[in-house]
């Protein structure tokens, strides 16, 4: 079964999926080892590791080689560039950032990492990545020298989202970018949920259990926490407890 039938399985079944993102700039390895050992014994169903960065390529490396020893759900790349690709990770969110129009992030950085995506064999699942405006300066928005699709736009985000879907891709990640002052609306969330027949991540901002059930009942199939857990893993289970509400099938 590859990750993204997992991924799928685990949302059919849980109700939706509860990812957690390890920044590797932002602690050790040992750090983000006991950080990824706690997600995974709170219910969390995958980890996430990337950066906007980067300051350390080896480091970024030697990570996914840690949790593959201590963890047995899937460790997916969520990469801030090309150079962030490695051998070891289960699969990549192959992302193209859709909300803006810079042409590094929609196809650039993709052609550059293709080639050795293939070579290393990592499994591709294409993501839309859409970045949400979280009301503070985020570091994905400096990076990426985009600007946010508005809150108060969500057909803005609808329309993206469904582009997204005619192009092939498999995902749409609405996301308001690392320790965001808000999250993505809820009300957006739902619209798009309700707009397109692929599945949506939900991430940035989301720090507490009625955060994230909100997201979810409003149609996310996927939640994301970073920061949150950096700050205070004993909100961990709250969080997974308030994603997994339940077999989609029994709810429908």
């Amino acid at each position: 079964m590859t990750t993204f039938d997992q991924l799928m399985a685990v949302r059919d079944r849980r109700g939706a999926g509860y990812l957690t993102l390890l920044d590797p700039d932002r602690l050790s390895i040992d750090e983000l080892s006991q950080r990824a050992q706690a997600c995974a014994e709170a219910g969390a169903d995958a980890i996430l590791v990337g950066t906007s960065l980067m300051l350390s390529a080896t480091r970024n490396a030697a990570l996914f080689d840690r949790l593959h020893e201590i963890v047995d759900i899937p460790v997916i790349s969520f990469p801030g560039d090309a150079g962030q690709v490695v051998p070891k990770a289960d699969a990549i969110l192959f992302l193209s950032m859709l909300s803006g129009r810079n042409p590094e992030l929609l196809i650039g950085q993709q052609v550059r990492a293709a080639p050795v995506l293939k070579e290393y064999g990592v499994e591709v699942i294409s993501t839309a990545y859409l970045l949400i405006e979280s009301g503070t300066l985020t570091s994905t928005e400096y990076m990426s020298t985009t600007r946010p699709i508005p809150r108060a736009k969500p057909d803005i985000a609808m329309a993206h989202a469904l582009a997204a879907q005619y192009l092939g891709m498999r995902l749409v990640y609405l996301e308001t970018g690392s320790g965001a002052a808000q999250s993505v609306p809820t009300s957006m969330v739902k619209a798009v949920a309700d707009y397109v027949d692929i599945p949506v991540i939900v991430g940035g901002g989301v720090r507490d259990a009625e955060t994230a059930r909100e997201k979810v009942e409003a149609g996310a199939s996927f939640i994301v926490t970073g920061t949150t857990v950096e700050d205070d893993p004993g909100r961990l289970r709250e969080i997974s407890d308030a994603v997994h509400i339940g077999s989609r099938s029994q709810r429908a």
